[in-house]
């Protein structure tokens, strides 16, 4: 069965988008996108709240997404592929292929999903993957993080939550001077 990876954009102060909700500090270079579409590899299912799903969508509804590099046409063939699990109590509908919708975050929902999916899962966004982590749902955290600070907004991890975390990976983007760190949960 499956890890649950939450993988996440983080400023060097712990926050995914500043207090507007901005994170266009957090634009790839090429190399990076094709680093974490070849970390996405074993990925065969999103889980996804309506916020990060409203965002991620365009990679099957714009096609202009696919036009802006090889690396980006190279991503949303791996995004297309995966299975999508919306979970929202908001959202009538999903309009991509491949994607169906959950009304709660429950671990039923989770182990579900693990056991419909052949690879690994992610859980994106960090009200979603915070409820999944208070819950003890998430084997991985991966942060890619970026050098700058924003000093506040939406934070990376919910407040008080406690854990353990073992490193299993770091890895050096020189040209923006990112680090991605993997961790294992447990």
């Amino acid at each position: 069965m499956g890890k649950i990876i939450y993988s996440v954009s983080s400023t060097l102060d712990g926050y995914i988008a500043d207090a507007q909700g901005d994170f266009s500090w957090a634009f790839p270079t090429e190399a990076v996108i094709a680093a974490l579409t070849e970390d996405m590899a074993n990925v065969t299912t999103y889980l996804y709240g309506r916020r990060m799903y409203e965002t991620m969508a365009v990679w099957e509804t714009d096609p202009s997404a696919a036009d802006e590099s090889p690396e980006s046409a190279s991503f949303v063939e791996v995004w297309k592929r995966a299975r999508k699990v919306v979970f929202s109590r908001t959202l009538d509908d999903v309009w991509t292929e491949r994607t169906r919708l959950e009304r709660e975050l429950t671990a039923q929902a989770v182990e579900r999903a693990k056991a419909e999916t052949p690879g690994d899962l992610t859980i994106e966004g960090p009200t979603l993957a915070g409820t999944a982590l208070r819950m003890g749902l998430v084997d991985v955290v991966e942060l890619m993080i970026w050098p700058v600070t924003v000093g506040g907004g939406t934070r990376v991890f919910p407040d008080g939550l406690r854990a353990n975390l073992r490193l299993a990976r770091e890895r050096r983007f020189d040209e923006q001077g990112m680090v991605q760190v993997r961790y294992e949960t447990g």
